[in-house]
């Protein structure tokens, strides 16, 4: 029996990754799922797909009598940004009796979404939020090191390619802290920081020097309850061209001095700016992530991670655990009903492996 998975977004930027992964396997029947009936069908006859896929209109704004039409096993929920979402699209899916994940990455989303643990434990469903890089993979790769020290400091970041398929979604959710003031785990304290702020840089392998700046993101929030001795942390991002990077910069203490209005309300704009960057950029984009803390001995420890994607497969990365939500459930693999952020569900192993076959090389110091 074959697992009908909908796809909201599904012919987006992440969603037609989703996609394109999910079509070949003869257990899945796709529905790939937007607000244009045409666009959507077309999308759906374009895929490879063992079993012939569809299209259909779905507003996430009020998608509960649409997905009962659908009727499906598995919803997917691509449609950034989450940051100003509510949990509707949640809430139909298991009204529907269908699991549920989506790729949010924005923090009071994805950490709230517990909120829904009774009504999906009673619906004998699965509900998940932040099925992406942040906290899934970042999670994963602090679980691998907990095994063997006492995480004391995670230090992580992602640098994108400049000549990769950039979604309004995705802008508009940096856009929207940009500037403005979180919280962010410093120094034993929960301290204030603002996005994009915290100016720094790294040498990557490959890539070579990378500037970064502070991103809010759900883990934020939920790693320092999951790794009780981390004493401070730091979630950054930055573009690939400095100057890009510095001018966004620059635009965060206009907003931080009430000189701009939140940046989001210009991401169209200031999206399309950004292509004129591209001949400037490559298609290399770069994920780094290092752990410090004590070994079993009581000795210093320090792990250091990193990704590196070529050939524009970076957005594969954050799609990948929808992706294995989906394969887990069409093999038959149960996930235990109820609500929460993607934790626990999938293994540092699992998602490297996940990601053979990509451009993509995982580097370990």
């Amino acid at each position: 029996m074959t697992l009908r998975v909908a796809i909201l977004g599904g012919y987006g930027n992440f969603g037609g990754y989703v996609a394109r992964a999910l079509a070949p396997d003869p257990n899945i029947e796709l529905v790939i799922c937007g607000r244009n009936a045409d666009k959507a069908q077309a999308f759906a006859e374009g895929l490879s797909s063992a079993n012939p896929g569809i299209g259909a209109v779905v507003d996430i704004r009020d998608p509960e009598e649409a997905l009962r039409a659908i009727a499906p096993g598995l919803v997917i929920h691509t449609v950034g940004p989450f940051q100003q979402q509510d949990y509707r699209v949640a809430e139909a899916a298991l009204r529907c009796g269908a699991h549920y994940c989506d790729l949010a990455d924005a923090r009071a989303f994805v950490c709230g979404i517990c909120s829904l643990d009774a009504a999906a434990q009673a619906a004998e469903v699965a509900v998940i939020a932040g099925a992406s890089s942040v906290p899934c993979l970042t999670g994963a790769y602090l679980d691998e090191a907990a095994k063997v020290m006492t995480i004391e400091e995670a230090d992580y970041g992602i640098s994108a390619a400049q000549q990769t398929n950039r979604g309004l979604g995705t802008a508009s959710a940096i856009l929207s802290y940009v500037g403005k003031p979180f919280t962010m785990l410093r120094d034993g304290a929960m301290r204030r920081v603002w996005g994009w702020q915290g100016l720094h840089s790294h040498a990557y392998p490959e890539l070579g020097r990378r500037w970064f700046g502070y991103c809010d993101i759900p883990d934020l929030d939920l790693f320092p309850q999951r790794y009780p001795s981390l004493t401070s942390m730091r979630f950054a991002a930055g573009h690939e061209i400095a100057s890009l990077h510095f001018g966004t910069w620059l635009l965060s203490w206009g907003v931080r001095w009430g000189l701009l209005p939140r940046l989001d309300r210009w991401a169209p704009a200031l999206l399309r700016a950004s292509f004129l960057f591209d001949p400037l950029g490559s298609d290399r984009s770069g994920f780094h992530m290092f752990i410090r803390g004590r070994g079993k001995d009581g000795e210093p420890v320090e792990r250091r991670h990193w990704i590196i994607a070529r050939t524009g497969h970076g957005p594969n990365i954050p799609c990948m655990p929808a992706i294995l939500i989906a394969r887990k459930l069409a093999a038959g693999e149960a996930i235990d009903a109820g609500a929460r952020p993607c934790l626990d569900l999938i293994t540092l192993d699992e998602y490297l492996a996940a990601l053979d076959g990509l451009d993509i090389t995982a580097i370990d110091e």
